[in-house]
């Protein structure tokens, strides 16, 4: 199908990834830290994964919530990075209607699947700094088990509303989306109808979801920092906290890109398209890179056992 095609359609059979609009020049140039930095995010979260299953005394709720995120991880990035790279060294820019959708509901559950698991392991911190003794009772595998399902759900049920509503708008200007992957409201921009209701649900569901989540981690911390100021010296409040560094750097490393991405898509008018496009698709590896390398550097356990498979 060619670029040029805005023909009528009602439901188009295909849409047009356009990957970086105004930079398709520097396409070969963009791939490179794209393709470096999937390279770097499949192998480190493949590597957390190894660790933690090969070595039992990881067995416990931080590590399987950090194998959730790592999981998570991978596949947001693989729904995405692939077609990317595609389009940068191919010019394969064509994509499938439902493939489209499929991909929009990746991207955005296993997104609000990552922030769900930070307020998990935020609850993890919290038990083990206020509540030591009583960890291993409180968060047992069966309570790991149902929070996890409850994470995964909540993140679906959440997502569902943005395939369904882009599916229902009818598609009669363009079917060239000017984005390197199916963003929710870069596809439902293209429609020839008040879209107000995708728009509004897009900013519900930030404010909902992460919202929420960023409030619950700050209750969490809250308390935890409570905690931690009540202890006796210095030196024990200093090695308490630092063993919430490495999910403090987790936290920032989604939320920080995500909130931005998001704000700067609906109210960055003057900002040129392409910084805009550019931002949104570095924000999907931005976190699947930083986790493993924030939990590789900063968690002893995993820090050890690597070492260990390297040198020994």
């Amino acid at each position: 199908m060619s670029d040029s095609n805005t023909t009528n359609f009602t439901n188009p059979s295909t849409f047009i990834l356009l990957g970086i609009p105004g930079l398709e020049v520097a396409h070969i140039w963009i791939s490179i830290p794209f393709c470096t930095m999937y390279a770097i995010a499949i192998l480190g979260n493949f590597t957390i994964l190894f660790i933690v299953k090969r070595e039992p005394s990881l067995h416990e709720p931080m590590f399987y919530f950090l194998c959730m995120l790592a999981v998570t991880d991978l596949v947001m990035s693989t729904s995405t990075v692939p077609k990317m790279l595609s389009i940068f060294w191919f010019n394969s820019r064509e994509i499938s209607f439902s493939a489209c959708l499929t991909q929009m509901f990746f991207v955005y559950s296993f997104s609000a699947m990552e922030s769900g698991i930070l307020v998990a392991m935020a609850l993890d911190r919290y038990v083990a700094i206020c509540h030591p003794l009583r960890h291993s009772a409180i968060l047992t595998n069966s309570v790991v088990a149902k929070i996890s399902l409850a994470v995964v759900l909540r993140s679906c049920i959440f997502t569902l509303p943005y395939p369904f509503l882009a599916r229902q708008w009818p598609y009669c200007r363009t079917n060239i989306i000017p984005h390197s992957y199916c963003r929710h409201i870069a596809v439902v921009n293209l429609a020839c109808a008040d879209i107000s209701i995708s728009s509004y649900y897009g900013l519900f569901n930030l404010f909902s979801v992460n919202g929420m989540d960023v409030f619950f981690i700050a209750v969490s911390y809250t308390l935890i920092l409570r905690a931690i100021f009540h202890l006796p010296t210095k030196d024990a409040q200093l090695k308490t906290f630092g063993t919430c560094t490495s999910h403090l750097c987790a936290i920032l490393a989604l939320y920080i890109p995500d909130f931005f991405s998001s704000l700067t898509q609906r109210f960055g008018r003057n900002v040129p398209r392409h910084f805009l496009v550019l931002i949104s698709s570095v924000y999907l590896l931005v976190p699947p890179v930083l986790h493993p390398i924030i939990y590789g550097v900063r968690t002893k356990q995993i820090r050890g056992r690597l070492l260990q498979l390297f040198f020994s």
